[in-house]
């Protein structure tokens, strides 16, 4: 595993220097080139950007399929979506064919939603080495209790399927989320951590640190097993790091 690590002064540069990869790599694609992505509000500056000009005309879409990392058992349009704050900042301002986007559907019962999206990923996304869905690029973020996606400390997945995908409970508020299991994300060719703010500095440092603590951590977890992991990172969240 090869890692790398770029501080950046604001958010916002994060976000234009994220796309820019996002647009080369995409766009030297000769095939279809498959993404899952994560929620909460750090990515809403980077889907925003994505959304401007120039990538909203010059990223070659149809090659681009979406996935999510995880999921909230909530309606699409619930404002609590991971889906719904992508479209509303993203799919709404672009234009991509309909079947390149393959949503969690939080709405419906769990259990047969887990089943479902595990089937279409199997279906769509490349196998690895090892037998697993291989994602060319996973893009992570971390909360403040150093859990990502819908893998939170001390909490194990309450169902799993396929060793792909299983059902998660938030540890405080009990709400059912689906997640990728830690064995599909390392699985990916690379990894792109963003992570902002100071609220999350301590805990991020202890991780790149790779203290004796960290390893209770969801997020030190990340590590993947024949791919690249790459922490971007705005100043603030870099305050015990600098």
């Amino acid at each position: 595993m090869s890692k790398k690590f770029q501080v950046f002064d604001i958010p916002e540069k994060l976000a234009e220097n994220l796309a820019n990869q996002l647009k080369e790599s995409v766009n030297k694609s000769d095939k279809s080139f498959y993404i899952a992505i994560s929620g909460g509000s750090t990515p809403i500056i980077f889907f925003k950007k994505l959304a401007e000009e120039p990538f909203n005309e010059e990223i070659e879409w149809d090659k681009l399929h979406f996935f999510w990392c995880d999921e909230r058992c909530v309606l699409p349009d619930d404002e609590e979506s991971n889906f719904g704050m992508t479209k509303k900042n993203l799919f709404d301002k672009i234009k991509i064919p309909s079947e390149n986007i393959h949503r969690i559907k939080g709405e419906l019962d769990p259990k047969e939603e887990t089943f479902q999206y595990v089937n279409e990923i199997e279906d769509l996304v490349p196998k690895g080495k090892n037998g697993l869905p291989q994602f060319d690029w996973i893009f992570l973020g971390m909360g403040e209790d150093g859990h990502t996606a819908s893998l939170f400390p001390d909490k194990e997945l309450l169902f799993t399927f396929s060793n792909i995908a299983g059902i998660a409970e938030h540890p405080l508020t009990k709400q059912k989320r689906i997640s990728l299991t830690f064995d599909v994300l390392n699985n990916a060719k690379l990894i792109t951590f963003v992570v902002t703010g100071k609220s999350k500095s301590k805990i991020l440092s202890e991780i790149i640190k790779e203290l004796p603590d960290s390893k209770n951590y969801p997020s030190a977890k990340i590590k993947p097993v024949d791919g690249t992991m790459n922490w971007m990172i705005d100043k603030e969240a870099a305050f015990y790091l600098l």
